[in-house]
């Protein structure tokens, strides 16, 4: 599709390292992002703006806001904003590590490295937990529709929003449930991967269906497991024209709706949470257009 971030849609690499920045010097900010402009390959690493970076440079992108942190049924879920956010796709440790250093340093004179997360895949596209993570995500087309921002004018047709999430698994839990109670909790059967009716209300694919929420809350799911030192979990990602479709789904997985939360908070939990834009391309380098670059 013309003048998208290529790597929001193409397909799943083994690797990723998930960058996220702060503003340090406000007047380097534009020179630092003039020089990411000239070095970002939109296939391999995808770019984010948050709202503080907006902000900063007077620009104006209708709907981003930042990430609302809230308590319900007892479950925290955290707002960690950044002003920018970066992925990167490979399937080379070594060479992503690489990527990442050249990056901060470009923009090291007006932004700081704040958070580095490594991920890769696991078992053909399974979470952590052993479970598929994505099902039913949408493609070609319709990912397109999903996620890819359009009829909005130029340098906003072609970009997206992003909700990410980094979510801490507690092992020591899933070790202590039965093979039947993980597909509870999930609503799927871990050997075949098949929804099951007579899970529990409270199955996360029952609280997630995106096709049974009025408007349908689809979106275009780019997760992936993480693990650091003796801590794991899963780096949640999604694109959508919107972050409607993101707040619908966290809101019924935490019981707002009929106060029936989400059976994976069991043995998960989020801990961070930011939106950011996703600039479209133009002519194959980022469009920052709507931050008067």
């Amino acid at each position: 599709m013309k003048n998208v971030q290529n790597g929001i849609l193409a397909k799943e690499n083994s690797m990723a390292r998930y960058l996220s920045f702060s503003i340090v010097s406000e007047q380097d900010v534009a020179a630092g992002l003039n020089d990411l402009i000239s070095f970002i390959d939109s296939d391999i690493t995808v770019v984010g703006v948050g709202l503080s970076l907006v902000d900063v440079l007077g620009g104006d992108v209708p709907e981003l806001r930042t990430f609302p942190a809230q308590t319900s049924k007892g479950y925290e879920i955290p707002s960690t904003p950044a002003a920018l956010w970066c992925w990167l796709r490979g399937t080379d440790r070594g060479e992503l590590f690489h990527r990442s250093r050249k990056i901060e340093s470009l923009l090291s004179a007006g932004f700081v490295l704040n958070d580095v997360i490594d991920a890769s895949s696991y078992d053909s596209n399974r979470d952590l937990s052993g479970y598929e993570d994505g099902t039913e995500n949408p493609v070609d087309s319709e990912a397109e529709q999903v996620a890819i921002i359009g009829n909005n004018g130029a340098g906003l047709d072609g970009g997206s929003f992003v909700a990410v999430q980094q979510w801490l698994h507690d092992f020591e839990m899933l070790d202590d449930m039965t093979s039947d109670k993980k597909d509870d909790v999930i609503g799927r059967h871990i050997k075949d991967n098949e929804e099951f009716d007579e899970a529990p209300e409270s199955a996360h694919v029952k609280r997630a269906a995106q096709e049974s929420f009025d408007p349908e809350a689809f979106m275009l799911r780019r997760s992936m497991p993480w693990v650091e030192g003796v801590d794991a979990g899963l780096v949640f990602v999604s694109f959508a024209t919107s972050f409607k479709p993101f707040e619908m789904v966290l809101d019924r997985m935490l019981g707002k709706e009929d106060s029936i939360v989400d059976a994976l908070f069991t043995f998960t939990k989020p801990i961070t949470g930011a939106y950011y834009w996703c600039p479209p391309t133009k002519d194959g380098k980022l469009d920052l257009s709507k931050l008067g670059l």
